[in-house]
C-alpha cells in the first residue's frame, strides 16, 4: 500500500521561507518521480518541482526556480520542498505525489514531469502567506 504524508506547512510573511517534507511510504522508493504541486483556491493544481529517487534530477516550475529547493533523504524515503522569498501568490495547498513516469528532457538532461497526472497522491499541508 502506497502512502504520501505531507507537513511542513504553516503560515508565513511575505519574504519567509518553510520546508515542506513528504514521507513517502512505497515498496519500492528507488526508480519513482517524486513531485510536489500547488492549488490555490479556484485554481488548477500546478506543479511545483519533482525529483527522481534513483536519477537525483530536479525540475523547477518557472515561478519558484531560483527560491526553491527540492531534496530527498533516501534512507527516511522523504522528499523536502524548500520554499524561500515567500510571496501570498505562492499562497495554496501544497501536495506530493508519486509514480513511476516516463522521463522528459530539457536542456540537454531529463526530468520527472509536473504535469498532475500522478498515481499516488498525499492529502496535502496548507502554506499561507501573508503580506
Amino acid at each position: 500500500q502506497v502512502r504520501l504524508v505531507e507537513s511542513g506547512g504553516g503560515s508565513v510573511q511575505a519574504g519567509g521561507s518553510l520546508r515542506l517534507s513528504c514521507l513517502v511510504s512505497i515498496d519500492t522508493y528507488t526508480g519513482k518521480c517524486i513531485s510536489w504541486f500547488r492549488q490555490a483556491p479556484g485554481q488548477e493544481r500546478r506543479g511545483v518541482a519533482s525529483i527522481g529517487t534513483g536519477t537525483l534530477a530536479t525540475y523547477y516550475e518557472a515561478s519558484v526556480r531560483g527560491r526553491a529547493s527540492i531534496s530527498q533523504d533516501n534512507a527516511k524515503q522523504t522528499v523536502y520542498l524548500q520554499l524561500n522569498s515567500l510571496t501570498p501568490n505562492d499562497t495554496a495547498m501544497y501536495y506530493c505525489a508519486a509514480d513511476r513516469r516516463a522521463l522528459r528532457t530539457s536542456g540537454g538532461g531529463w526530468y520527472c514531469p509536473l504535469t498532475p497526472d500522478y498515481k499516488y497522491w498525499g492529502q496535502g499541508t496548507q502554506v499561507t502567506v501573508s503580506s
